[in-house]
């Protein structure tokens, strides 16, 4: 039975009542990704229902690329393109380096690290199943590798000291505070990627303490943190022996500390 189909006009009126604040920009992106009047009518629906916008296009614009986002997968977010941009500057581009995607969610940082460090040797680990399935496409073009665990445990031994990039973009939202995060991450995102323990920085510590272990000479673990966190993930990536070092930006209200093993 074939589907009508739907005017952009009564996509628009649908998605604005389901509260989409863009649902112009919305609505040209699912025509864009539909196959057809049936699945336009399909992703409105599921929009419409509170389902995260990438998770209905099955894909998010990140640093540039296309990555695949599939259901149940943490939605990585604009803001953290700065994390990116923060290990470029950083990094030796005149030689090939290993990098390190921890906490990887979709592996979209390992990716946007690889696209722009040619010859990049890319490992990302992650402890949600349906991550580590989704980075395994996202990271395939670059011959990067993925691993199911916890942090470090997952990786192999051979990385130990040889390390460049590392990037954790750990869960930092206090365990108090997960109730207050907009439906759409709370109920759609995996709560082990957005709780980070009392005061958020449970994760970010326990990393901070085995990096030393993994970096490379000069090799730097960069993480994202909100403001008032700051003064303690510094901290914590001073007891890990660790120089660390704050970076903000005020156009994408990012903040990203690195660690650096001397």
């Amino acid at each position: 039975m074939s589907v009508e189909p739907l005017a952009a006009s009564d996509v628009i009126t649908r998605l604005r009542a389901a509260g989409c604040v863009f649902a112009e920009d919305e609505a040209e992106l699912i025509f864009a990704t539909a196959e057809g009047p049936g699945q336009v009518s399909s992703m409105v629906e599921r929009r419409a229902s509170g389902l995260p916008l990438e998770h209905v296009l099955g894909w998010a614009e990140f640093h540039g690329l296309k990555v695949a986002v599939d259901p149940g997968v943490f939605v990585p977010r604009r803001r953290t393109e700065f994390l990116v941009s923060r290990a470029l500057a950083a990094a030796d581009a005149s030689r090939p380096v290993v990098v390190v995607d921890l906490c990887c969610g979709s592996g979209a940082l390992g990716a946007a690290l690889a696209t722009a460090l040619p010859g990049a040797e890319l490992h990302a680990a992650d402890i949600e199943p349906a991550a580590v399935r989704c980075a395994r496409r996202n990271v395939a073009a670059f011959g990067g590798h993925v691993y199911e665990g916890d942090l470090f445990d997952p990786l192999p031994a051979t990385l130990r000291g040889r390390i460049d990039i590392l990037t954790a973009n750990v869960p930092y939202v206090p365990s108090g505070e997960v109730g207050l995060l907009p439906p759409e991450a709370r109920e759609h995102e995996p709560l082990v990627a957005l709780d980070g323990g009392s005061d958020g920085l449970d994760v970010m510590r326990r990393v901070a303490l085995a990096a030393p272990d993994w970096l490379a000479p000069g090799g730097m673990l960069l993480v994202e943190t909100s403001e008032r966190q700051v003064p303690g993930a510094l901290a914590a990536m001073s007891a890990g022996g660790l120089t660390a070092r704050l970076s903000t930006s005020e156009e994408l209200y990012a903040h990203v500390v690195t660690g650096v093993r001397d």
